[in-house]
């Protein structure tokens, strides 16, 4: 008999638009920009990186359907590979959850200047605004779950509306069309313009990947899904389209309304496009609150990473310290602790949001690859469930195809900037190697134990 408690496809569908929508397209849509040689790519690009959020979701799904797991994709690694990789794996996901959220920091500190004379602001100076963010909702999350929660409700409403008001802007086109250029002519008269085209869609997609990012926590419900074989894909599906269609949308106003070359040049996209239709004023106000919206993402992460330590620590594969909690508040001080300070580190490190961003993107390929692969190795371990109720996918070729597309990003990455890249592999090897230190560590207590 199933749960009372299982989810239905709207409620489903609405879990996939919420771990998705982030603050992303109000900052992406430039980078990508940036990225693209024409207009083509930019918006291909888009939808590109739709069908990879399907295929990935999809995967992560019938992932947690078979082997349902909280606190982090440890046991489902540990399970297919070795703890070794399992730790590696994990703890690059850590250090890219906190790129990835020093990057949105960044891109609240850029909206939040704007409230201020325009004079020249610094790198230094919008990285000590962002760390500022991230240390006050440091505190806020040391008083407990129940402060933090609420104050992500509130917040939570303030970014969709903003994503609403943004695509309403469309309807003003006619007032404040631009006129776009297509495509350099440099560009055109290159006799290696397919390359050019195709090489441009991976540096154009860093960004997407960044933005259509959230899907992959669809592992965790899995096994919470009312009548999984159908309820599953069709929450996906609809949950990726409304994504996408609102993306697309918003780019659409971005381009008709600032112009394609435009976007290029400028990094608060939105205020540009809200100070073009509702004036300075208007303009202003969403910046304020698209910095609240900015701390609702750095509330998430700081809720949910320290959650990851402390399973990992559970498992035993970090010290106990990292599974402590305040005896009042019930919060992992010490996991919280460090993963705002290892955000702020990085922060510091990289101080523009497209480091950011890259190193992110890049240490997140290693997890999308290898979690996703994973699903060909639980399906020969757990094929007793087959026939069961699980969710399966009817096409496993899609996971080949989000490999191959995370593959491609990772390189694109690897080629414009080779010295993060570099530096993600020797945090990943790096971790690798502290696992098989610690556990032999481990292994020598336990032995001197049973001796005594």
């Amino acid at each position: 008999m199933q749960s009372k408690q299982q989810l239905n496809l709207f409620s489903f569908t609405m879990i996939v638009v919420g771990l998705v929508i982030g603050m992303g397209i109000f900052r992406t849509a430039a980078t990508s920009a940036k990225g693209a040689i024409e207009p083509s790519v930019y918006f291909t690009a888009w939808i590109v990186g739709g069908f990879i959020a399907i295929c990935g979701a999809l995967t992560f799904a019938e992932i947690g359907s078979r082997m349902p797991v909280t606190g982090g994709y440890y046991k489902v690694f540990s399970y297919a590979y070795h703890p070794s990789i399992a730790f590696g794996v994990n703890c690059v996901i850590l250090i890219s959850n906190a790129a990835g959220m020093a990057g949105v920091a960044i891109i609240g500190s850029g909206y939040i200047t704007k409230l201020f004379p325009q004079y020249l602001w610094t790198d230094v100076d919008k990285a000590i605004i962002s760390s500022v963010g991230i240390v006050l909702f440091y505190m806020i999350n040391l008083m407990g779950l129940k402060a933090s929660s609420s104050v992500q409700n509130i917040l939570m409403v303030v970014k969709i509306l903003m994503v609403v008001l943004l695509v309403g802007c469309i309807f003003s086109v006619s007032d404040y069309a631009v006129q776009s250029h297509a495509l350099n002519n440099q560009v055109v008269n290159q006799s290696n313009y397919t390359l050019s085209w195709i090489q441009s869609l991976g540096i154009s997609l860093i960004a997407v990947s960044f933005t259509c990012g959230g899907y992959e926590h669809t592992i965790d419900f899995g096994s919470e899904i009312k009548n999984p074989v159908k309820n599953i894909p069709r929450g996906i599906f609809i949950g990726i389209a409304i994504i996408i269609t609102l993306y697309l949308l918003v780019s659409l106003s971005y381009y008709l309304i600032i112009g394609f070359d435009n976007i290029k040049t400028e990094n608060e996209i939105a205020y540009v496009l809200i100070n073009k239709v509702f004036g300075q004023t208007s303009a202003k106000v969403f910046s304020l609150l698209l910095f609240m919206g900015v701390l609702a993402y750095v509330n998430t992460h700081l809720l949910s990473n320290p959650r990851l330590m402390y399973a990992m620590s559970d498992e035993g594969t970090l010290p106990k310290v990292f599974s402590k909690q305040n005896n009042k508040t019930q919060v992992f001080t010490f996991s919280l602790t460090l993963f705002a300070a290892i955000s702020i580190v990085i922060l510091f490190f990289a101080q523009t949001f497209e480091k950011l961003l890259n190193f992110s993107i890049f240490l997140d390929c290693f997890g999308m690859v290898a979690s996703s692969a994973a699903i060909f190795i639980l399906r020969k371990k757990t094929s007793h469930l087959n026939n069961t109720g699980i969710y399966k996918m009817k096409y496993p070729f899609l996971t080949v195809l989000f490999i191959i597309a995370y593959s491609f990003v990772g390189i694109s990455i690897a080629i414009q900037t080779p010295n993060l890249a570099l530096i993600g592999i020797l945090v990943l090897i790096g971790f690798i190697i502290i696992y098989f230190l610690f556990s032999k560590k481990t292994s020598k207590i336990l032995e001197s134990n049973d001796s005594t």
